[in-house]
């Protein structure tokens, strides 16, 4: 591919709207060229703050039932409806800026670590320590983190460690594992306990994995199979 990818190309990749094949194809031309590589990270950073700006206002699920089941049994009675009204507005209204921010809080997370995951394999730069062995990447992070991890001693099938990388997430310092998951590629961004916790989640074609025990926080990425992304993860969780 010699021509620049096209703006709804790289809209489709950020959106993972891309078949198979077509997504090979422009992940070769993403490695290749930086101008490319750069616009479709620009692009991902946009749609994320977006999406983040537009989640702190989402509704949770069932609020018109539970403002409905608040409401209903005042009602019966004249003279009550508009103090029900008001009390139940209140209610929902205290409720509702924790859950929004925690969902914002979440979604930002996700975009974020997609994002870097995308960022590492459109520059296909070699990891900061190149290695797939565990007691050289461990002992690698020791003085660049304020915690440490275990590496698990035996992988999942068609699982490799490529090396690692010091980033940040959250503004805070992190391990991110570079793994190969067969033909695929996965981030496992390891962190000190103290931010939103992310279970599972979607986006831009990318599944989203993560655990977390006393200390440690982790989230996973890939767009190999959700089960061998989660597979990853026990095997990770299982090590500490």
């Amino acid at each position: 591919m010699n021509e620049h990818l096209s703006a709804e190309t790289l809209n489709a990749i950020v959106d993972g709207e891309l078949n198979p094949p077509e997504l090979t194809s422009a992940e070769g031309h993403l490695a290749g060229c930086l101008e490319c590589s750069s616009r479709c990270l620009s692009l991902g950073i946009l749609k994320r703050r977006v999406a983040a700006a537009g989640a702190k206002y989402e509704l949770p699920s069932g609020l018109e039932q539970r403002m409905r089941r608040e409401i209903a049994p005042a009602s019966q009675r004249s003279g009550w409806m508009p103090w029900a009204l008001a009390a139940a507005v209140l209610a929902v209204a205290v409720a509702l800026v924790p859950l929004s921010r925690e969902h914002a809080a979440k979604s930002a997370l996700v975009a974020e670590v997609v994002d870097q995951h995308i960022a590492a394999m459109a520059v296909d730069a070699p990891p900061e320590v190149v290695s797939s062995d565990r007691h050289t990447v461990k002992p690698w992070f020791q003085g660049r983190l304020p915690f440490s991890f275990n590496l698990p001693q035996t992988l999942p099938a068609d699982v490799t460690l490529d090396g690692a990388n010091l980033s940040y997430v959250e503004g805070r310092p992190v391990a991110q594992l570079l793994y190969r998951l067969g033909k695929h590629r996965a981030s496992v961004f390891v962190a000190q306990r103290g931010g939103v916790a992310v279970s599972a989640a979607d986006r831009a074609g990318f599944h989203v994995a993560g655990f977390r025990t006393a200390d440690l926080e982790a989230v996973g990425v890939s767009d190999a199979e959700r089960s061998r992304l989660e597979e990853l993860m026990q095997a990770l969780k299982a090590a500490q």
